[in-house]
């Protein structure tokens, strides 16, 4: 991946107003809520109250950090006792938190780093990574992390090499919220699917799924979903992506991220065995709410991502179990994401600060068993094993998921190879307007026509 060549301060002429890319318009729920994205309210400045003050150790002064989050809800409330916390641990340094709107959180970082008003310390997708990499609005940490303590050997290998780009560390990992199963217990004890560990009676097979939602079907009331899916957009594209690679489908850019290189023969397969699923009638038609859906209790099982686990704890009186998607094909695998920590380019590029915003970094990757309230991985193994983790219900079914999410390779076109090619060619599909090897081969003209622009 090439990065362009910018300089600290140069960095507020280069990048201007043609770099900064729309919001994310995903409708996403991993991160907050992804609608409502007015455009037009300014970013809110960095805090540089510290006049230049280098916080160097024994000085007596704290190092002042600002920290923009693009969370809310749960999420949100999360990070500020994240932050509450470190403070208080940590009274040389200071992080004042800024809640920024989902769908404008990427503009508006952008443009404040482009203008040299970003702030101290960011958050990042790992899959928005690689075109903050290239547009020079984020900086690698590797000479800073070993000052600060960061031992990258305690994340999980997995969620850490997919922020490492041309060798490089350039995020923090804090988590992965990847795509897994729900089930609704009572539903399934009805159907006879409900064994007496309080897990489905599932066999881990493409034929085993599609026997275990015929059995919903004949079994359970007519009103009652066997399996409750979006129609279109993210989560049928995230279980076709899981199926694409666990059949050991290549990703869909070439190493050299120039080509389009989808394994069609496994794309097909994937593709027909969810068109099936819709066919057949195992996913209702229309589905104006799939959540309400499933937490109303009409839906046997659900896949979605992980931040669903903290609403249907919410949801009275629903009894619900969590568990990784099944291995349908030859390896187990899933989509998923994960949240980064990262250090954009500032004016300053002060080494104290920086220092400070890495302990800081570490410390909310270090409590994640804080973060994982809302139903995230944490992304360092030993918090796996706390007591406070192992006490939250449902969490340490999926665990080990953050080892089999299958990251993108790192394109600055992931999104919009996403967006404008896979969601709207396998629409086509799910509704049956399509054949999935007439889909393919536009995937692959779409996502060609991407990297090329």
């Amino acid at each position: 991946m090439k990065k362009r060549n910018t300089g600290f301060l140069a960095l507020a002429f280069i990048l201007s107003s043609s770099l900064v890319l729309g919001a994310c318009g995903s409708n996403n729920n991993a991160g907050g809520a992804a609608n409502g994205n007015t455009g037009s309210s300014p970013a809110p400045s960095a805090d540089n109250s510290t006049g230049g003050n280098t916080g160097t150790e024994g000085s007596g002064e704290a190092v002042n950090l600002s920290f923009w989050t693009l969370f809310d809800g749960g999420d949100g409330d999360n990070m500020q006792k994240l932050v509450d916390e470190f403070n208080k641990s940590h009274p040389d340094i200071k992080v004042k938190n800024t809640k920024l709107v989902w769908a404008e959180y990427y503009t508006k970082l952008i443009t404040a780093v482009g203008n040299g008003n970003g702030p101290d310390i960011g958050i990042s997708h790992t899959s928005r990574l690689p075109d903050l990499i290239n547009q020079g609005v984020v900086t690698d940490l590797d000479a800073v992390a070993g000052e600060a303590g960061v031992d990258w050997a305690t994340f999980n290998q997995n969620l850490l090499d997919a922020t490492v780009v041309d060798g490089k560390h350039y995020a923090v990992p804090i988590d992965t919220h990847p795509f897994i199963m729900y089930y609704n217990k009572k539903l399934l004890k009805e159907a006879g699917l409900l064994g007496d560990d309080g897990k489905p009676v599932l066999e881990q097979s493409a034929d085993g799924l599609l026997a275990f939602l015929k059995t919903l079907k004949e079994k359970l009331p007519a009103k009652t979903t066997p399996f409750a899916l979006s129609n279109s957009n993210d989560d049928p594209y995230r279980l076709w992506w899981a199926l694409y690679s666990q059949l050991g489908g290549n990703d869909l850019v070439s190493d050299d991220l120039k080509k389009a290189e989808i394994d069609k023969a496994k794309g097909i397969q994937a593709a027909e065995y969810i068109q099936k699923l819709f066919t057949e009638g195992y996913i209702k038609k229309n589905d104006p709410d799939f959540y309400k859906n499933f937490q109303s209790g009409t839906a046997a099982i659900m896949m979605t991502g992980v931040w669903a686990t903290g609403t249907w704890e919410a949801t009275k009186g629903l009894e619900f179990g969590a568990m990784p998607i099944p291995k349908l094909f030859g390896q187990e695998a899933t989509w998923g994401d994960s949240h980064t920590i990262i250090l954009p380019l500032t004016k300053s590029e002060d080494p104290a600060k920086r220092k400070a915003a890495l302990i800081f970094a570490d410390y909310v990757a270090e409590n994640g068993q804080i973060w994982a309230k809302a139903g995230h991985i944490p992304s360092k193994p030993s918090v796996l094993e706390k007591p406070e983790y192992k006490d939250m219900p449902y969490r340490s079914d999926y665990a080990a998921v953050a080892g089999t999410v299958k990251f993108n390779k790192p394109s600055t076109k992931n999104w919009q190879i996403r967006d404008n090619v896979s969601f709207k060619i396998l629409n086509e599909v799910w509704a049956n307007k399509m054949k999935p090897a007439e889909a393919m081969d536009k995937m692959e003209a779409g996502v060609q026509k991407e990297l090329d622009k």
